[in-house]
């Protein structure tokens, strides 16, 4: 189980960059293909919060959205599923099982040869993605 990692909205304010407290606090969506500045570390995306080890370069893969796409979470407990109803919308909400960070959501039209989900994550809510 991930090990609760709470702080101020002032300390995460002061903490993130804008892009990324607009994603991780404020559960934004940053525009598609505005960012490609996605390296992995080790072949590992953390969280841009709190460096929580979030998924593999090797589950990594294009899916034409213009957002970091994974086919899996590096391990079950580091993130959490949260049925998201917002914009008129029913989808799933992925955030980071450590610090309650939202990342993106995640849908089920990966491929179907790994799984079939799409983990569709902002590049502003992961290390080095902002």
């Amino acid at each position: 189980m991930a090990q609760k990692i709470e702080k101020t909205d002032a300390e995460w304010r002061e903490e993130l960059s804008p892009a990324a407290y607009q994603v991780l606090r404020k559960a934004g969506t940053e525009r598609p293909f505005t960012n490609d500045n996605m390296k992995s570390v080790d072949g590992v995306y953390r969280c841009g919060g709190c460096k929580t080890e979030l998924f593999s370069a090797d589950t990594k893969f294009e899916s034409g959205s213009g957002w970091p796409s994974f086919t899996e979470a590096i391990d079950s407990g580091a993130v959490e599923l949260k049925s998201d109803r917002s914009l008129f919308m029913k989808r799933t909400e992925v955030l980071c099982a450590s610090c309650g960070g939202h990342l993106g959501h995640v849908f089920d039209d990966g491929p179907r040869d790994r799984g079939g989900q799409r983990y569709c994550i902002n590049a502003a809510a992961l290390d080095g993605g902002a």
